[in-house]
């Protein structure tokens, strides 16, 4: 999962800050992003909205990292 790592970084969040955005305790969040663990979908919706980004490209379906229009 580098393409959450490398959206956190750029951001300038920690995991510890990512921990605090989606829920997702650290150490597990640090497991999803060295593949050592495979991430719910409800993790997976959670990360993309603290990244604002798709979960297409967290996925690797798309190489646009823009965030879908979200529905009001």
């Amino acid at each position: 999962m580098s393409r959450s790592r490398d959206l956190r970084k750029r951001r300038g969040f920690s995991q510890v800050k990512m921990q605090m955005l989606t829920g997702i305790d650290q150490s597990d969040y640090s497991k999803i992003e060295t593949g050592k663990r495979s991430m719910s979908f409800e993790q997976c919706k959670r990360i993309a909205l603290a990244l604002d980004t798709s979960m297409d490209y967290l996925a690797g379906l798309t190489d646009d990292p823009a965030p879908y229009p979200r529905a009001r």
